[in-house]
């Protein structure tokens, strides 16, 4: 029998559209053993419109895995505990997909290494922010060259928590997605660049007071903050009350700010006021950073 524990993870950070990613301490977990025929059983917090069937993210990467090498596997029983929120921008999909290829590689007797699985888990995804820091985790860069991803852990145990404020609402990837304009000014891209090269030297230097500027971007927060009430708001809020650098979380609609030990509780509070006050519920977590990513254990 297998267990792989997958981190949450908050994506972009600001302005490192899907390339920047961090890994914190909330997990998915699956189990996973031989059996006569496909079981999935599921558990924890969200088990709400997750298949059960062939069609279940977590067999189906699986699958996609074993075809890639020419493995023929027998059935599994799947027993997935579900406690990263769907559809929140907490890479819950991530999760599965890298639960899938970590199963999958284990039983086929650990073919491939942590870099073609995150090749793999890449090109599932259609991006590299979420998967990477889950495989490898702490907070990450990751370039895609024309040959070969590129992955950079930039800091495993960096000076501050993760306060995420999560509305009581829906975005779907896709919609956020769609919102966004075919294209982007070069004032734009000149912003957003300098800040991702800020963004990289403050976690490096741990020079966190420059995460206020270095989390700007003018890429994708504004336009997505149409359909989250209250963001612009929450996210100064954040600031207000102390956190080095607040950013719209992956899609979103949850918020993300570096807070200073000591000062979770009161930026929370901000946050989840900012949002109330334009009729958006919240819940907030206080999170450490994941320094390993996932983790595969035989049991």
């Amino acid at each position: 029998m297998y267990q792989v524990k997958v981190p949450a993870t908050s994506a972009n950070l600001g302005p490192g559209f899907d390339c920047m990613g961090l890994a914190v301490k909330l997990y998915n977990y699956v189990q996973a053993q031989e059996n006569d025929q496909l079981e999935i059983i599921l558990k924890g917090s969200y088990t709400k419109n997750i298949s059960t069937n062939e069609d279940n993210l977590v067999w189906q990467t699986a699958c996609l895995l074993w075809q890639r090498i020419g493995f023929r596997p027998k059935p599994l029983k799947l027993v997935l505990e579900n406690n990263v929120p769907p559809a929140r921008g907490l890479g819950s999909s991530s999760t599965a997909v890298v639960a899938g290829l970590m199963i999958a590689n284990a039983v086929a007797g650990y073919p491939l290494q942590r870099l073609d699985l995150l090749s793999i888990a890449t090109e599932i995804e259609g991006h590299p922010d979420n998967v990477c820091p889950a495989i490898y985790g702490g907070i990450t860069l990751t370039v895609m060259a024309e040959d070969k991803i590129i992955p950079r852990v930039l800091t495993k145990n960096p000076g501050f928590k993760a306060v995420v404020a999560i509305p009581e609402i829906l975005v779907e990837t896709e919609k956020a997605r769609k919102i966004l304009p075919s294209s982007v000014p070069l004032k734009d891209v000149t912003f957003n660049a300098s800040r991702v090269g800020l963004l990289v030297d403050a976690f490096l230097r741990e020079e966190y007071e420059l995460l206020a500027i270095a989390t700007q971007d003018k890429v994708h927060q504004n336009q997505r903050a149409s359909l989250i009430p209250g963001m612009p708001q929450a996210l100064q809020a954040a600031l207000q009350a102390g956190a080095y650098g607040a950013a719209l979380s992956g899609s979103g609609p949850t918020l993300l700010a570096f807070a200073p030990i000591g000062r979770e509780e009161q930026i929370a509070q901000k946050m989840q006021k900012a949002l109330a006050a334009h009729s958006l519920d919240s819940t907030t977590l206080t999170l450490e950073i994941d320094p390993n990513g996932a983790v595969l254990t035989e049991i």
